[in-house]
């Protein structure tokens, strides 16, 4: 929204493609009075979104919606991409909270920045990138670095240092040297002598390394047989999903995670998919769909000016399936509706006592933002809400469920026509 509300070629810019003697003067003419006069649709952040579906919708003059192409792509690939292996990453910790550190492993500043945005829409309590904290106010957090221990003549003396700084935030992260032998006793008696002495209660201790499951087990056991039952314990170290899945079901006793390269890279996939293709053009007023073919099924694309429409079941709240229709088309929510899948048409549902809800929203008209973006902490909360709205079966990390987006029967026919029409050309 930001990048077009402020789409603009100022002097630098035109002087610079002059230099290349590719363009005329009355391109660039154009481009110094330019302002962008598109409608745009997009379906708002924090919503679960399926293959195939048209997440943002721009309409206008060709010229600009060429403008903004790659700039939308990268923008919504990106943080797409984040907050869906942070919504991941943060269902396999069972309600235990999840802490964002990817900033010095991200691909660039930009990636640290905006995927830290991304993440916390995702579920993750906070990040260690202060600017994250500083733009966007998402808590900024963090733990001692591995460098303050090291800094000192010994182990003891860190955390007495560290204790004596922030009596009332206190995490000593004990893997510097050896967690059992050395750090966790060490960060007991700071506790005991530093902490509890002043009125307040430790917060936690780090582990980023080893073992995380035995050495949690057993740093819980002499955290509370020392009185320390409140005293969390953070674990930290090339973490993701899986990984915190399978620690979690050894009996890890983790309370809260900092998840940091393979989520703010999303290491497991790390590219997403999303494309920006004509769909319809605009002839003496009407709109006449578009289609791409390719030998790749996957890439031939659904054509016409769409709407995105979710159908909800009235009883339990949770999500039936997607259906993507023409623009102009209107879901009846008091009569049956027919469901079917587009590829294999006898898988046919029909649907009653149903809501059904349109996806997409109107951000631009004709070049002016007409919508305002919710607050980050109420984008968060939408998110949270609306993944909750899927059925647990659709969100499991393998052989999901399969969630349908199918296409209204105008619509179908009207793919299956131009796929007929350009097969045979």
């Amino acid at each position: 929204m930001e990048y077009l509300k402020n789409l603009r070629f100022n002097d630098e810019d035109i002087e610079y493609l002059r230099s290349k003697k590719q363009f005329s003067e009355e391109f660039l003419q154009y481009l110094k009075n330019f302002r962008f006069s598109c409608d745009v649709w997009a379906i708002p952040e924090g919503t679960p979104i399926f293959p195939n579906e048209p997440v943002v919708i721009v309409k206008g003059p060709v010229i600009e919606a060429q403008f903004v192409e790659t700039m939308i792509l990268l923008t919504i690939n990106h943080q797409s991409l984040i907050a869906t292996k942070a919504n991941r990453i943060v269902k396999a910790a069972r309600g235990r909270d999840v802490m964002e550190f990817g900033s010095r492993r991200a691909q660039g500043y930009d990636g640290a920045i905006y995927g830290a945005r991304a993440a916390y829409i995702g579920g993750c309590i906070g990040t260690a990138c202060t600017i994250a904290e500083r733009e966007f106010n998402i808590p900024a957090m963090g733990t001692m670095a591995h460098s303050w221990v090291q800094m000192f003549s010994t182990e003891l003396e860190a955390f007495r240092a560290y204790a004596s700084i922030y009596p009332d935030n206190c995490t000593l992260l004990v893997d510097t040297y050896n967690v059992l032998k050395s750090g966790v006793p060490n960060a007991i008696r700071v506790f005991n002598e530093e902490i509890v002495p002043r009125g307040f209660r430790p917060r936690g201790i780090r582990i980023d390394s080893g073992d995380i499951t035995y050495l949690s087990k057993e740093a819980r056991k002499m955290l509370d047989e020392a009185g320390f039952h409140d005293c969390k314990i953070v674990a930290s170290n090339s973490l993701d999903e899986y990984i915190i899945r399978e620690i979690l079901m050894q009996g890890a006793q983790v309370d809260l995670f900092g998840v940091g390269e393979r989520l703010i890279t999303s290491r497991s996939e790390p590219v997403f998919g999303g494309v920006y293709k004509l769909a319809a053009v605009e002839e003496n007023g009407e709109i006449v769909p578009k289609i791409k073919i390719s030998e790749n099924v996957k890439k031939i694309t659904n054509p016409g000016f769409k709407q995105v429409w979710r159908f909800f079941d009235k009883a339990s709240g949770k999500a039936i399936a997607d259906l993507i229709t023409f623009n102009d088309e209107v879901i009846d929510e008091n009569d049956p509706y027919e469901l079917f899948d587009p590829e294999h048409t006898w898988k046919r549902k029909t649907v009653t006592d149903f809501t059904a809800k349109r996806l997409l929203v109107k951000i631009f008209d004709k070049g002016n933002c007409v919508y305002e973006s919710p607050k980050l902490q109420d984008i968060r909360r939408y998110c949270r809400e609306q993944v909750d709205a899927l059925w647990d079966e659709v969100k499991r990390f393998e052989n999901p469920h399969k969630y349908y987006v199918d296409l209204s029967l105008p619509l179908w026919e009207m793919k299956q026509r131009l796929l007929k029409k350009y097969s045979t050309a």
